[in-house]
Parts: structure tokens; C-alpha cells; sequence
């Protein structure tokens, strides 16, 4: 019987070229595949998604773009409310009222940057002597229908009797003496602020007769009672 045909040297050659051509696509296909598909087949160029931002940063970025959006500060309060006014947040003044005769002004102006009031204590503590006296009382019908509450560099008032009317009992001059200073509160149990004279001049005192107004918006309304 005959043997199969003998390859030929050409027909070898032909089928190594054909193997070559066909690794050569392989290749190209290969590195030509990032750039295929980064195309569109309107002939643009794809963009790469952005990945989606999370609840918790979508919500933030709303809120800085919401000017009535309020956040805690921590305390309980928004951004928007009004926090208890403490010492840190004002500036203290008082003097003599010159009249009515028997009468100091206390004033008191927040310069935070934002607002106070005086809704859990509605009128000042004040404390004359050694500090171991209690606070003066209140003239009880000088509170307002609302407490005060102090915008940013807004000035609250106190009244305060210093001493009797004239030709009354307790308008002794043995009851009397004279400060230069005296101690403001602002809540119970806190530390007083020693508060100076702007005169420097010391103010005759009664202890007997001294009390005080709650906290008023105008200056007129602190001192008619």
C-alpha cells in the first residue's frame, strides 16, 4: 500500500505563517481592548462613573446649603436658639442712676455671636458684703410678660434700690454703708462676678431696703420701679 503523501518543505512554511498571523491578531485585539471600550458607538469618548456619594455626605452638603438647616451645639441647643446667658458671654456695667435718687443701673451687653436669655433666672443675683449674705430680693412686679433675650452686642438692664425713700422707717443712717463693688449671679449656686463702679465712686447702701428688678430690654423700664 502507499503511504500518505510527503509534506512539502512549502506547506510547512504556509501553516507556521498562518500559526504567526493568528498570534499577531491575538496580540493586537489584546491591547486594543482598553481603548475599545472606552468608546461609545456615537463615536465619543465614555466617561468613567463617579461612584455614588453616601447618605451621610449627601445630607451633609444639603445642609451647608440650607441656611434654616440647625445643628446641635453639643448642649442641646441649635445653632439658632438662645443658650442661658453666662458671665463668659457679657459685659458687665454699673453706676449710680442720679435719679431717681437711691438708685443704681446694672447693664449687661452680650459680645458673643450669639443669642442669651434669661429665661431660667430672670433677674440678676446680687450679692453685697463678704459674699456669705444671700442675694438682695426682687421687686416682683417688674416682671416682664417675656424674658429677655440678648441678640449679639444687644444690652439688657437691672434696676436696683439702693436705699429707702426719704422719712421712710429703714432710711437710717446707721443701716447705711458704702460700696465700690458688689457680686452678680446669673444662676443659683454659680460663682458671683465682681462687678466695679464705673465711677469708682462708692455708692451708699442699704441692705434692708436694696432689691433689684428683673432684667429689662429698656433702660427707662429698669429704673421706674
Amino acid at each position: 500500500m502507499d503511504g500518505p503523501p510527503a509534506r512539502t518543505g512549502s506547506d510547512a512554511s504556509g501553516r507556521a505563517n498562518r500559526v504567526a498571523v493568528a498570534v499577531l491578531i491575538g496580540v493586537a485585539l489584546a491591547a486594543a481592548a482598553p481603548v475599545l471600550s472606552g468608546c461609545r458607538s456615537d463615536g465619543g469618548t465614555a466617561e468613567a462613573a463617579s461612584p455614588a456619594p453616601s447618605p451621610s455626605a449627601a445630607e451633609a452638603s444639603a445642609g451647608s446649603l440650607r441656611p434654616d438647616v440647625h445643628r446641635p451645639d453639643g448642649l442641646g441647643h441649635r445653632s439658632g436658639d438662645p443658650v442661658p446667658c453666662t458671665p463668659e458671654m457679657l459685659r458687665f456695667h454699673a453706676g449710680a442712676a442720679g435719679q431717681p435718687a437711691g438708685r443704681m443701673l446694672l447693664s449687661v451687653t452680650n459680645y458673643s455671636d450669639r443669642p442669651c436669655d434669661f429665661a431660667a433666672q430672670p433677674y440678676p443675683l446680687l450679692h453685697f458684703g463678704d459674699g456669705r449674705r444671700p442675694a438682695i430680693g426682687a421687686i416682683e412686679a417688674s416682671r416682664p410678660r417675656a424674658a429677655v433675650t440678648l441678640a449679639p452686642d444687644r444690652t439688657a438692664y437691672a434696676g436696683i434700690t439702693t436705699s429707702a425713700a426719704p422719712g421712710t422707717p429703714a432710711a437710717t443712717p446707721r443701716t447705711r454703708g458704702k460700696i465700690s463693688q458688689f457680686g452678680v449671679a446669673l444662676a443659683t449656686g454659680t460663682e458671683p462676678t465682681q462687678v466695679g463702679l464705673d465711677s469708682g465712686a462708692p455708692v451708699r447702701l442699704d441692705p434692708r431696703a436694696a432689691r433689684v428688678t428683673h432684667w429689662q430690654s429698656r433702660r427707662a423700664d429698669a429704673l421706674k420701679w
